[in-house]
């Protein structure tokens, strides 16, 4: 594999409840990668509540503005500069607070490259004890 140059105006991007999911590298921006590379955005008072990824492990790290980074049932104020890895399977979410000034901007690193889209994730925020821990 020679490579893959991924300008920004190749990027698709996502518009969800809580914020956006920037594709930078997938199956489709660089196929044969074991990599998928995310540019996250969480708005003010949202979250990207409990999940896990039952085949990928993770690395989020902090670009601009704050996050509550949550593994399993431990949580951390991250800030810029500030990174976190998510063992494969582990569950996890983030959340930026409802008075930030800013949405929190991330780069999101996951492998391996899984489906067709190289994510996968499970929603267990209405699960005990995930849908109880930030009451």
């Amino acid at each position: 594999m020679a490579g893959s140059f991924v300008p920004s105006s190749a990027v698709s991007v996502d518009t969800l409840d809580w914020g956006g999911l920037g594709w930078v590298v997938n199956p489709t921006t660089a196929p044969g990668s074991d990599l998928t590379v995310l540019d996250v955005t969480i708005q003010p008072g949202q979250g990207h509540d409990f999940h896990r990824h039952p085949r990928q492990e993770e690395v989020i790290h902090v670009l601009s503005g704050a996050i509550e980074q949550w593994i399993e049932e431990r949580h951390e104020r991250l800030g810029p500069g500030d990174s976190v890895h998510v063992p494969t399977d582990t569950v996890h979410a983030s959340f930026v607070a409802d008075d930030a000034d800013e949405p929190a901007h991330l780069l999101v690193v996951l492998t391996p490259s899984v489906t067709d889209v190289g994510y996968e994730a499970v929603d267990v925020a209405d699960e005990a004890p995930w849908n109880d821990l930030r009451s």
